[in-house]
Parts: structure tokens; C-alpha cells; sequence
């Protein structure tokens, strides 16, 4: 990160109060050390176990944790596509930063299942819809502008189209992540939409 996207890291960050893993931290401290010296391992993830936001402990490779790991590494394709975007002077970083910080507002929701968690923390997660429409306006806008494709292209095409050749396919992978907790109801249909938003927003944009 640079210090512009570790900004847009912390607002986000303070803006949505993530709850990824409620997951109280024990720090500790040697004694050779300085007792302001913390540690931000917490141990309690060492029996394989971690928490949702709703409290509820589940194995590490629970269908929850890897549908969250792999919006998070979609995340973070994003940001190398961001990246490189700034790097070729394309007018999209904006664009892929503000994506992230809606995939953090999704992750949210996803670390809170619908079936357990109480009416607080439903309301502290909840997707708007907004979120959805604002991203199909963007593809709309794009599909307007771009040729229509008449062959598959090959993930590659500069820095920039490969990156978001990436994160279309780790979208991808995302979406059959998230759709079983779709199916089981532990997710709002919005948030399924939006990851499949994002995936075809990804295959748009790298034709550009």
C-alpha cells in the first residue's frame, strides 16, 4: 500500500467497524521488553476454531471463512489493478478503491449469518441495495462506450488488463464461495449480486 490506499484502508476501516473475526486479542508481553511492546497474536485460532461476528466458533475451512478469504483476496487484486492503473495514468482507481471499500461492507455481512446472529449486528451489517445499482449503472455506462466483443481475449493486455483479468477470475471463484450461504439464506441476495456485479464490472473494463 502507499500511503494513499493505507488511507483509504483506515477510513474504511473506522467508516464500517469490520467485524471479519470477533476474535478477542490477549496480548503479552516478555520480560525483556518494554509493557508497551504488544503482541497481536491471540492464540485462540491455534485448535484450528475462529469466531464470526455473531460469536459462533467454526473450523478455520468452515464455507463462511473461505467465502471471506477469497472476497478478501479479490480485494486485494483489486488494489494491485488500482495500482497499476495510477502507474498507466488510466482515470479508474477511484473506481476499483471505492469497490474495495464496498467488498469490506460485503465481507461484513458475510461474517454474519443471517440464521444466529441478534437484530443488532444484522442492522450494524446490513448491504444496501444502492451499492448494486451504482455498479450495473457502471457497466451499463461501459457497454455503451466499448465495441461489442466478437472473440475471447487472452488475460493479458498490459499491466492494468491483467491485473483486472485477476480479480475477474478471483471473482469468480468468490461467487461459488458465497452462493452456498446465498442458497442456505445466510446471506442477503445483495451481496451475491454485487460479487457477481463485480465480475462482470472486472470483464468490462479490462476490454477498455
Amino acid at each position: 500500500f502507499n500511503s494513499n490506499m493505507a488511507n483509504v484502508a483506515r477510513l474504511s476501516v473506522r467508516r464500517h467497524a469490520l467485524p471479519f473475526i470477533r476474535t478477542i486479542r490477549h496480548y503479552s508481553c516478555a520480560k525483556d521488553e518494554s509493557p508497551t511492546r504488544l503482541r497481536i497474536y491471540t492464540r485462540t485460532g491455534d485448535k484450528g476454531k475462529t469466531s464470526n461476528f455473531a460469536g459462533q466458533r467454526l473450523p478455520k475451512d468452515d464455507v463462511t471463512f473461505e467465502a471471506l478469504g477469497t472476497t478478501d483476496e479479490l480485494s486485494c487484486a483489486i488494489g494491485l489493478a488500482s495500482e497499476f492503473s495510477q502507474e498507466a495514468k488510466h482515470d479508474l482507481s477511484h473506481i476499483l478503491q471505492d469497490i474495495q471499500c464496498i467488498l469490506q461492507e460485503a465481507a461484513s455481512h458475510i461474517a454474519t449469518p443471517r440464521s444466529i446472529a441478534t437484530e443488532k449486528k444484522l442492522a450494524q451489517t446490513e448491504f444496501s441495495a444502492k451499492h448494486v445499482d451504482k455498479l450495473e449503472h457502471l457497466i451499463d455506462k461501459m457497454e455503451d462506450e466499448l465495441p461489442p466483443l466478437k472473440n475471447f481475449i487472452l488475460p493479458s493486455g498490459g499491466k492494468t488488463s491483467a491485473s483486472l483479468h485477476l480479480a475477474r477470475s478471483i471473482c469468480r471463484r468468490a461467487e461459488r464461495k458465497i452462493v452456498s450461504l446465498y442458497r442456505e439464506g445466510e446471506i442477503d441476495q445483495e451481496v451475491f449480486k454485487y460479487i457477481n456485479s463485480c465480475e462482470i464490472y472486472s470483464e468490462e473494463r479490462r476490454k477498455g
